[in-house]
Parts: structure tokens; sequence; C-alpha cells
């Protein structure tokens, strides 16, 4: 049968599975969210026939890339550019980031799409030595960039912050300094050390309820200057119990990948939007959703999105870093792109079997939108591996 393949499970035993679980997602064509604003964090595509070093120098796709944020201001979702989904810092340089947010946002005015663009330390070079100033140096001179080009801010967490921070007093400083001159409302963002180890003890404390009360005091000095706030602590009690004491004024973006669909959807005192890696792997799924919950059909919101969250919490397994791996997999296995290569050759940072199970995950789901292709290019990885696939 064309829809079946042989995989591999962690037992090391073979065993053979047929695809056949795809179905149509209802995605109204140009009608925007109403109740939820919805940012897909979007990856990056490598270009495969570069003859740079694939680990220290990768060159980027542009065209697939700019395709693919097409792909999702097409469902209505907006895009969270040059974010940790891009590999910012994790294979994409700031350098790189630059061109990319300047692309993406040129994109973007072309057809009306909505997009926010990272801005971060990343031209800083993380160490203990480095000064508070420059740390504020380096925001601002990314904040004036992003600001020129006309697009508006996701203010993200600073490796170079947490090496060289002393406490809470050192993420107040810089923190007020940059929201008091920005142009227009940013999003924070607070990024757990399970997506970069590099990040602990964010805001001055190991402590989560510790660490959110400075954060907290920073939204509430600089309320005007917030419009919101995205977490990923994937601790979905944690994003409740903080999205409760935000001002009335600013909003909570759920960045758990884990907890996601009953966030999102909310309780009587409040909800989450989205700004989620995730939903750049499962896009229609998530458009579709939310177009439901505008409809009030939870039922059916229910039902799209729950089916992709054991999906969601494979890729965004432990180590959780490597969920762009599965992303961008996703991505490939959908033909969205023609190869499975990533900046930092960081194609390889996932096991077959995390790769097997993917593909099994991603049908049950629904979310394998040419199951044909999709086989055809799970086989080409397998017989890679060393799992034959009888020639075909």
């Amino acid at each position: 049968m064309p829809n079946k393949i042989i995989l591999p499970n962690k037992d090391r035993k073979l065993y053979t599975y047929e695809a056949k679980n795809y179905q149509a997602f209802d995605i109204p064509e140009n009608k925007p969210f109403e109740k939820r604003i919805a940012y897909s964090a979007a990856h990056v595509v490598a270009d495969p026939l570069s003859d740079a070093d694939p680990t220290t120098n990768s060159q980027i796709d542009w065209d697939k890339t700019m395709e693919y944020r097409h792909y999702l201001w097409s469902m209505g979702l907006s895009v969270a550019e040059a974010m940790d989904t891009a590999q910012r810092g994790m294979g994409l340089s700031y350098e790189g980031a630059k061109e990319l947010m300047a692309r993406s946002l040129k994109e973007a005015k072309s057809v009306g799409g909505n997009i926010a663009c990272g801005v971060g330390t990343d031209q800083l070079a993380p160490a203990p030595e480095v000064t508070i100033e420059e740390v504020e140096a380096a925001y601002g001179e990314q904040v004036s960039f992003v600001e020129s080009e006309g697009g508006q801010i996701i203010l993200m967490a600073s490796r170079a912050l947490a090496a060289c921070a002393k406490g809470p007093e050192d993420y107040q400083r810089v923190y007020n300094n940059i929201l008091q001159n920005v142009s227009k409302p940013v999003i924070l963002h607070w990024l757990g050390d399970m997506f970069d180890p590099a990040l602990k003890g964010y805001w001055g404390h190991d402590d989560v309820d510790q660490a959110m009360e400075v954060c907290l005091q920073i939204i509430k000095d600089n309320e005007a200057k917030v419009d919101g706030i995205k977490i990923s602590l994937l601790d979905d009690q944690k994003e409740i119990d903080m999205r409760r004491l935000l001002p009335e004024s600013v909003k909570m973006y759920t960045g758990d990948d884990f907890n996601y669909p009953h966030l999102i959807k909310g309780d009587e005192k409040g909800h989450s939007h989205a700004l989620l890696g995730i939903f750049d792997a499962i896009a229609p799924a998530a458009a579709a959703a939310m177009h439901a919950l505008d409809a009030g059909d939870l039922d059916r919101y229910d039902a799209l999105l729950e089916k992709t969250v054991p999906l969601s919490r494979h890729i965004f397994q432990t180590p959780t870093f490597s969920y762009k791996t599965g992303v961008v997999f996703m991505a490939y296995l959908n033909g969205h792109q023609d190869h499975f290569r990533m900046i930092g050759g960081k194609e390889s940072a996932r096991s077959i079997i995390h790769f097997a199970d993917l593909f099994v995950m991603a049908d049950e789901a629904g979310l394998l939108r040419k199951p044909e292709q999709a086989i055809q290019r799970m086989k080409h990885l397998l017989n890679l591996s060393g799992v034959d696939q009888g020639g075909k």
C-alpha cells in the first residue's frame, strides 16, 4: 500500500504504519481572528546548496523563508519574527536576524500581515565582565533598528544581562531604561531556562515566584509601554497566576507549548493570547481553532487543538531547546521546503526514533497534508538511518 511505512520503535523493533488521518481544515479566507491574537514564531529555511560551513556560517534560503511567512499570514496568523524558533542565537546570528526582520517586515506590509520582531542583545557575547551599560547599549541598538524599519518589538530575554546582573535591581534598571525610550508598547518575553539554559535565574531569582514579582513590578512601573508579556515556563498554573496579577491593559501571551489549548480558551477570570513556536508546526489546526473560538464552537476548538498536544509535547521534549528540529521536520514532511537541512546543522539534534514517533503523532493529529509525499520523505530519512524501506 502506498501509505504504509516501516518505522522503528524505542525497543529497536520495526513495525508497519499506515498514514491515513489527514483532515481538511476549515479556514475562512482573509478573515482576521476576533477574540484572540495568535502569533506563530516562525522558523527559517536553510540554503541546502550553500558551500559555507553549515555549523558556523549557514546560509538562508530567503525565498522559501519568506514563502513560509506568507503561508502563515494567509491563514490569519501573525508572525513573531527572529525569535528562538528562528534559531536566534542558536545558528542565526544578529546580522542574519537583521536581514530576516527587514525582509519579513517588507513582506508583511505587502499583504497586510501582522508581525512583531525579536529585540535582544545577541550582538554582545555573554560574560561576567560585560557591563550593564553595554547591555543597555546593545538593547538600544536593536530597538532602534526595528523601530527604524517600522516594526513592533518583542523584547527578548538577554543572555548577556543574565551573565552580568548582580540582582533584581540590575534587571529593573535595564528594563526601565529601555521601556522608557521605546516609541510604541512592546511585548516582553520571559523565556525559561528549559528553552535556554543561559537564562537561568532571570529577573535575579531562581525561584519563579520571586522572579515573577520582579517582572510584574517592571510591568507596573512601565504599564503604558507594555502591550503584553509572553511567558515560556511550561507551567500553566504559573501563567494563570501571573495573568491574574497583570494590569488590566497588559495582555498575557502564552508561550506554553504543553498547555496552550486551555490557556488560550481561558476561564471566567481571563484568557491568554498566543505567541507559540508550535503554531509554526500546527498552523492549519491552530488557525481553524481560532476561528472556532470566534464562532463560540468550543467543542470544535477543543477537538482541533487537543489532538495536537501529544505532538507538541513530543517536539518540545527535553532538551526543550532542540524543538526547532521538529518544527523544521514538519515543514519538510508537508512540502514547505524540499530538504531537511537546518542552519547550524541542527537537523542532527533529534534521534531517528524521535522522528518516527513525530511522524505518527503528526498523522494522528491530521497534519500530514500530503500523506504520500510525507511517507516518501520519511522513507528517505529512514533509509539513511539504516531502516531499510525495501528500496522504495
